[in-house]
């Protein structure tokens, strides 16, 4: 893993002056077995909507790093940012095409904290109870991202705003929305879903919906 660590820190260290990019869209296959396109944002969620104050709203990060740290919204905006195209999933078997968010990338996150070499994976804490995991290699993606706006607007309560976390390559249930902490953890710790019998790995294209 600290290897993985190593070569996404080049990438991003390669990137770091570019500002906002949008990366490249898979040219074929973009819709994942069992999936149909829809062209709306269908909200689901536990039932909760919290409404976080910006003025209240932070990001706790700690576990395996040298530098655990609190950010404030003002901390989390000045930290590097893109703008990313990608395709979202959901396991309810419908996807969207060409979602554009704006947000900070995780390996920012992981430049900033510094994962020790014992982290392996990271496990999200969100604002209404929710929680979810994911290996540190799934993270450590260039498209996986804090997102806190979706084509160019802040991002809206329903869908998790102020922030989100978005994974594309994973089922939707994987991106925490209204996230508050970020844990890096020297082992897995199932989340809310995966706890209910819902796929650990979650990968739409061998349909791992359930355990």
């Amino acid at each position: 893993m600290n290897q993985a660590f190593i070569a996404a820190k080049e990438r991003w260290a390669a990137r770091k002056g570019g500002g906002l990019r949008l990366a490249a869209r898979p040219a074929t296959d973009r819709i994942p077995p069992g999936q149909r396109e829809v062209h709306n944002f269908p909200i689901l969620d536990l039932g909760v909507k919290p409404v976080i104050p910006l003025d209240q709203w932070e990001l706790k990060i700690g576990g395996q790093v040298e530098n655990p740290v609190q950010l404030k919204w003002s901390d989390f905006l000045a930290l590097p940012q893109v703008r990313d195209t990608s395709d979202f999933h959901c396991v309810t078997t419908w996807s969207q095409l060409d979602m554009v968010w704006d947000g900070v990338p995780f390996l920012a996150l992981a430049d900033l904290v510094k994962p020790t070499a014992r982290a392996s994976h990271v496990f999200f804490k969100s604002y209404d109870g929710y929680s979810t995991n994911n290996p540190l290699e799934v993270c450590l993606d260039d498209d996986v991202l804090i997102a806190h706006s979706w084509n160019q607007q802040p991002l809206p309560t329903e869908h998790g705003g102020p922030a989100r976390v978005i994974v594309p390559k994973r089922y939707a249930w994987k991106g925490a929305k209204w996230v508050r902490e970020i844990t890096f953890m020297d082992r897995d710790i199932l989340g809310f879903w995966e706890l209910r019998g819902y796929s650990n790995s979650a990968n739409p294209w061998k349909e791992d919906r359930f355990s």
